[in-house]
């Protein structure tokens, strides 16, 4: 009889399977190979427990090559105010290329307290657009607020260097250190310490032991799945159905973001997104 499992650790060619509340080490089946189904970190599989093989990879929701990771639900994008500054193009990157994955964006704002009132006041403005085009913001002294919002779900962590992922982290789980080298401000890339992926377990949900997003370029994106990307553009009609938001007669977007319904930022990073 088979039993349902998650693979909550890689390593090489080991997979961890948390099955009935216990973790067993098990082989992949040769014919997941042959069906080109490479178990990953995330998936949801049938388990032989006697023979401790993984006999089915059960469909995925989404998956990822960096990190190799599949059915994640939410990407925390810590996103920093002050050093570094705030990047709105940088966050609305992640904000695209998770929502692409099928993947739910959560926005971490840190360093709030390094800050005037003012610049909180113009914070609280750019949340409250985020939040009614329906992501959820969150910042880093809300953390049992945020811990409330995982429960059941599997997390990843993606962010600008030295915004403070290491920092939340800890803060989720004290008794958690992940041990990950410095991401390069040049590529947004993160170098990991080892070539283990595992998930950890916080109370009731799972983070993955990586620095997130190896790489934000969104090169390897369509046009179409950039437009789509941006929540608060799917519901205008336009005067005609392949509008680009860019230069057409007609197009809602333009007439919304004209009439200060629409961030100027997020049109502003939109074009140059597609340009891209």
């Amino acid at each position: 009889m088979l039993s349902n499992g998650l693979i909550i650790k890689v390593n090489s060619d080991t997979f961890t399977v948390k099955c009935d509340n216990e973790s067993i080490d098990c082989k992949a089946r040769g014919k997941n190979r042959y069906e080109k189904i490479k178990p990953l970190v995330g998936d949801r599989v049938l388990v032989d427990k006697d023979k401790k093989t993984i006999e089915k990879v059960l469909d995925r929701k989404n998956s990822l090559l960096r990190p190799p990771v599949a059915n994640l639900d939410i990407a925390l994008i810590v996103t920093s105010l002050i050093k570094p500054n705030l990047s709105l193009t940088l966050l609305d990157k992640l904000v695209s290329i998770v929502t692409i994955n099928n993947i739910e964006p959560v926005i971490v704002f840190t360093k709030l307290d390094l800050v005037s009132r003012e610049e909180i006041k113009k914070l609280n403005k750019l949340i409250k657009y985020y939040e009614n085009i329906g992501i959820k913001v969150f910042n880093n002294k809300k953390i049992r607020k945020l811990k409330k919002y995982l429960k059941n779900k599997i997390v990843t962590v993606c962010g600008q260097t030295g915004a403070g992922k290491s920092t939340l982290i800890n803060k989720l789980d004290k008794n958690l250190h992940l041990e990950t080298k410095e991401i390069s401000e040049a590529l947004g890339r993160g170098v990991h310490t080892t070539r283990i992926v595992e998930l950890f377990e916080i109370n009731n949900y799972y983070i993955v032991d990586t620095p997130g997003f190896s790489s934000i370029d969104i090169n390897n994106y369509s046009s179409d799945e950039i437009k789509n990307s941006f929540i608060e553009f799917r519901n205008l009609e336009c005067k005609f159905k392949d509008c680009k938001h860019e230069k057409e007669l007609g197009c809602r977007v333009i007439e919304e973001k004209n009439n200060e319904n629409i961030l100027n930022s997020r049109y502003e990073n939109y074009l140059r997104f597609i340009k891209e």
